[in-house]
């Protein structure tokens, strides 16, 4: 990126992520909000390899894929609890995030590190909708249709919102991430969202 389009980029503070469904993958296009809520800007473009051994996402510039942005790496093979590097376009350090296997059995629990941050935990909203969503796995002939109730995440420090990523109704994942924290790098949050969706399930 050029200083003005890092500076732009960097100022976000609402973006709006969409997945979409192709043979083998899993694409995830990540947009500046346009006025009226509306899609804007293409800001970066992701794409996940499903049933890799160990999870590698690389996010660019454009939906040709010709300018890598970043990408985030699982440390172990097949590990629930493995955390994830994420590195900018010249594979150098921008954080990292990973599940609290524990707390994640009753909740979903994510914890992301930014160098100067401290660690910043993300928790599912409503414990309820939480519950509900692990006992549908179990309900006989239930498990094979996809779980209706949006899942909202807020990603806190020191007790305040830093972030929050609120799942949208609908046939495809939809996501709304707000950012408060002007702190926090965008590509950091970028990864941790469409994190939470291709490897929520894990």
């Amino acid at each position: 990126m050029s200083p003005l389009d890092e500076q732009q980029f960097q100022a976000q503070t609402r973006l709006l992520i969409r997945q979409r469904i192709r043979l083998m993958v899993n694409q995830y296009e990540v947009h500046a909000e346009a006025p009226g809520g509306k899609e804007g800007e293409l800001l970066a473009f992701a794409q996940q390899k499903r049933m890799a051994f160990k999870e590698q996402v690389t996010l660019y510039a454009d939906a040709a894929k010709t300018r890598p942005i970043l990408g985030f790496k699982a440390r172990k093979r097949i590990d629930l609890a493995s955390a994830y590097d994420v590195t900018d376009a010249h594979g150098q350090p921008l954080g990292v995030f990973r599940k609290d296997f524990k707390k994640s059995l009753v909740s979903s629990t994510w914890h992301l590190e930014q160098p100067g941050l401290g660690v910043t935990t993300g928790a599912e909203r409503n414990q309820a909708v939480a519950v509900l969503r692990r006992v549908w796995q179990f309900i006989p002939f239930v498990d094979a249709i996809p779980f209706a109730w949006p899942y909202h995440f807020d990603f806190r420090a020191d007790d305040q919102v830093v972030f929050s990523v609120v799942k949208k109704f609908g046939l495809r994942d939809r996501y709304v991430v707000d950012i408060h924290d002007p702190r926090l790098d965008r590509r950091l949050v970028i990864a941790q969202a469409v994190g939470l969706d291709a490897l929520q399930s894990r």
